[in-house]
């Protein structure tokens, strides 16, 4: 089973209504997805699921990630990917799937936390993963026991394969 982690693109500092959940990608932010999306689909990831933070930002990242990729599914939101949540919440709903490739989309610090559980084991370590960076995890444990890092591309080297 492959995961994929991307963590969301560059957002506003605030939105209008205050709330973080609302925070929007930046024109910036849009137009950078727009091209890292490209160089994901080079990667030929057939995702079989996509889940999504509830928050704003985490959707609009994963949009054209999803398009680009001939994904055809819904996203699904997922409160197990909120920025405080518990790394084993997601990886607990990904177990629960019959999938084979799923996308995670979030935030720091909990796609840090979850990078370093994949990484070590432990889900006090956080893993620092710049804006629109995206890590691939395999394994045939479906719980993520001992996966295996495949990569980590921040988003200059993904603009590269795009």
């Amino acid at each position: 089973m492959q995961l994929h982690l991307l963590r969301h693109a560059e957002a506003e500092d605030t939105s209008s209504t205050g709330r973080d959940a609302d925070r929007e990608l930046t024109e910036s932010g849009r137009k950078r997805m727009q091209a890292l999306a490209r160089a994901i689909a080079s990667l030929d990831p057939q995702y079989d699921a996509i889940l999504v933070s509830p928050y704003l930002r985490a959707r609009q990242t994963a949009e054209p990630v999803a398009e680009v990729c001939g994904f055809d599914g819904e996203l699904t939101q997922t409160a197990a990917l909120l920025p405080s949540a518990h790394p084993e919440d997601v990886l607990h709903e990904v177990a629960a799937m019959s999938c084979q490739s799923v996308l995670l989309v979030g935030h720091q610090p909990h796609i840090g936390r979850l990078f370093g559980r994949l990484m070590t084991g432990r889900s006090n370590l956080e893993v620092p993963m710049k804006k629109a960076a995206l890590a691939a995890f395999e394994s045939s444990d479906r719980r993520f026991g001992s996966p295996e890092l495949k990569f980590y591309l921040p988003p200059r080297i993904l603009e590269t394969l795009g």
